[in-house]
């Protein structure tokens, strides 16, 4: 049963309105910021006065209504990087406290389901059910495009004083990347990996893949400031797609022998066939981007080359928890690709800015 008590045992160092300021989306493109009133926690929930929300791919389709399971235009507040403080607890919250400063894992599985029970959240069989207790903050309930959001204890971490709210925006972006590497062994001590597509979870993705004892990382991309970004983040070689053959530059780097893992980040529709031509036989190949269309491959040559392929969704199987750890470290650097900061007001004005890539932005983040 749901409850809606709030634990005001120390609310009032965090004075809580009765309405905020949300983004809302009410059609296709059409996102306005609205007066909405601010959320109760129900049991097991608590509200987080959102410091910085950021931005991604995923909210693009989102912003154009191609995302499966939103909930119905003028009733739904996007966003699912965000970070921020606890004001409010609800009923058997005891596990954080008011004051607290979290970051997130976007997905809340049900906890019912075969594949929740296996740990499996993000596949959750349930996906979009609310009913049964799923949530996705920003995909299928309420995100962080607002001054205030609900989120269930479970997707929670708090964040050490030494991490600010701009790393931690993509410490979410960084479990993306170690739940693939999760998922495909994880074990990449002295092995070449090439990782496509220099966006945040690629440059995330590549230095998991350096402190993880990889010998030699390859970013490959089309933007050469994004790459450069790379270099500095670790990458040992990077390869303009749009100046050198990639699949040739990174087979004559390997002398012939292809590298253990292709990493696919970017999205684009051509990357996946470059990373069967550049995996050796035997290796594997792990996809974490979400594609516009139909992908076309050389699945025979996978065949032949024994090479096992792994899907991941979001940041699952507790790897935020590591993306903390490895931040508060110094081992992950995410402030330096926050490019651009957004009031929630001129929310549009940023997704414009994100879309036409004005000033080449790489993390844009939106500040309530």
């Amino acid at each position: 049963m749901q409850s809606t008590t709030i634990n005001q045992a120390t609310q009032g160092h965090y004075p809580i309105p009765e309405k905020m300021r949300a983004a809302v989306l009410f059609g296709p493109g059409d996102i306005r910021v609205v007066d909405r009133p601010v959320p109760q926690p129900g049991y097991g929930e608590v509200l987080v006065k959102v410091a910085l929300c950021g931005t991604c791919g995923t909210d693009l389709k989102i912003l154009d209504g191609h995302f499966p399971l939103t909930p119905p235009y003028g009733q739904f507040t996007p966003g699912h990087e965000w970070t921020g403080t606890i004001v409010a607890l609800g009923e058997g919250v005891d596990e954080f406290s008011i004051g607290d400063r979290v970051c997130i894992e976007a997905h809340h599985g049900c906890g019912r389901c075969e594949n929740c029970l296996a740990g499996k959240y993000t596949a959750c069989l349930n996906y979009g059910n609310r009913e049964k207790g799923h949530r996705a903050s920003g995909m299928t309930a309420d995100g962080g495009f607002a001054e205030y959001v609900l989120h269930n204890v479970s997707a929670l971490y708090k964040m050490p004083d030494s991490l600010s709210y701009k790393s931690a925006v993509l410490v979410t972006t960084a479990g993306t990347g170690l739940y693939g590497l999760d998922t495909a062994g994880g074990y990449i001590l002295g092995q070449d990996i090439a990782v496509f597509g220099p966006g945040p979870v690629g440059l995330m993705t590549v230095q998991a893949c350096k402190q993880l004892g990889a010998a030699n990382v390859f970013l490959i991309g089309t933007r050469d400031n994004r790459l450069e970004v790379g270099r500095q983040l670790g990458a040992d070689h990077i390869i303009n797609s749009r100046k050198a053959d990639p699949v040739k530059t990174v087979m004559e780097l390997t002398k012939g022998l292809g590298v253990d893992m292709a990493i696919e980040c970017s999205g684009n529709v051509a990357t996946p066939q470059q990373c069967v031509q550049i995996t050796r036989r035997g290796g594997k190949i792990l996809f974490v981007a979400f594609y516009p269309g139909q992908v076309t491959f050389d699945l025979s040559a996978v065949v032949r080359g024994d090479i096992i392929m792994y899907t991941t969704r979001g940041e699952g199987g507790n790897n935020v928890k590591r993306a903390v750890s490895l931040a508060a470290q110094g081992r992950l650097r995410g402030e330096e690709l926050v490019t651009h900061e957004f009031p929630l007001e001129n929310i549009a004005e940023a997704f414009r800015v994100m879309r036409e890539r004005v000033g080449d932005p790489i993390k844009i983040v939106i500040v309530p």
